[in-house]
């Protein structure tokens, strides 16, 4: 199986399953029909399946529309997205925190897609953060200038060479595309954690009410829908949201994500654990596959 730096990441994105896709995917059907992202950001699950094949479509979705529309660019428009970035980082040369705030006020005018691709790769980060007006206000990381324009040319093309064709955008609320799925889809939802999205934290637009969630995952349940969450974790002895509810009759499992970055600048060794929680629908799919077992759900 191909390693997380095998996959092609051109959005580069705080809160990424990219490292740990692996072992995300070891709980996934071996082939469904269409694998849905509601909340997808840099659909890193999205790329990983598609690299390894297991499904032929894709539904790639996220609220936040500038989001989705750099998605079509990636995937309908690589050479052009990519001939853009490479103006862009060659002409910040010299000069580039400057240039950094000239493209991000650019990017508040008018959400052009290429420059929403220059400040996530030059952004504190890689993170999305708006002000109260919901302008772009993150500022950069000046320790670099993000990926050179051949790397990033080749992350864009790879992963438009892997959708192409094979995926539909929409910037949608989650409920809307939830209601729209069906017993042949494999849904996986990665919603903004419980810990990171308080009234006053501007990384993500629109918010979510982890009730209606709640509500929205029994509704799936009940149409025996197949879906995975990550949804909550630790660090050390510090966690991150409330576990979901019993009353769903998830499979909960426990994925080891590496040491914190933050611990790690403070000199601990503080590893990361993240939830995974797995529907009574696609638990009955693996266990059809004879794939799964008490004790191997009890590895991770």
């Amino acid at each position: 199986m191909n390693g997380p730096r095998d996959v092609p990441q051109p959005i580069p994105y705080q809160g990424s399953k990219r490292q740990i896709a692996p072992v995300i995917l070891q709980h996934f059907p071996l082939t469904v029909s269409r694998l849905v992202e509601p909340f997808a950001g840099s659909a890193a699950i999205s790329l990983a399946v598609a690299t390894r094949r297991r499904t032929e479509r894709f539904w790639i979705n996220d609220a936040h529309a500038p989001l989705i529309d750099l998605w079509g660019e990636i995937i309908h428009r690589p050479d052009a997205l990519a001939g853009i970035y490479t103006h862009l980082w060659n002409d910040q040369l010299g000069r580039e925190r400057e240039y950094f705030d000239k493209v991000r006020d650019r990017f508040n005018d008018t959400h052009e897609p290429a420059d929403f691709l220059y400040l996530l790769a030059r952004c504190v980060k890689a993170a999305i953060r708006y002000n109260a007006n919901g302008e772009f206000n993150n500022t950069p990381d000046n320790r670099r200038k993000g990926a050179r324009p051949a790397e990033m040319r080749r992350r864009i093309c790879y992963a438009s060479a892997l959708l192409h064709g094979r995926v539909g955008l929409t910037a949608w609320d989650y409920k809307k595309v939830l209601a729209q799925c069906s017993d042949d889809d494999l849904i996986y939802m990665d919603p903004p954690y419980q810990g990171v999205c308080g009234s006053r934290d501007q990384r993500y637009l629109p918010k979510i009410d982890h009730d209606q969630f709640y509500d929205e995952l029994a509704k799936l349940n009940e149409r025996d829908i197949m879906f995975a969450v990550s949804y909550d974790g630790r660090t050390g002895t510090k966690t991150y949201g409330d576990p979901l509810p019993e009353s769903l009759r998830l499979t909960r499992l426990e994925i080891r994500a590496g040491r914190s970055t933050q611990a790690t600048l403070l000199g601990r060794n503080d590893v990361t654990y993240e939830s995974l929680y797995l529907s009574p629908a696609l638990i009955a799919s693996l266990e059809r596959e004879g794939r799964i077992s008490e004790r191997q759900l009890s590895l991770w």
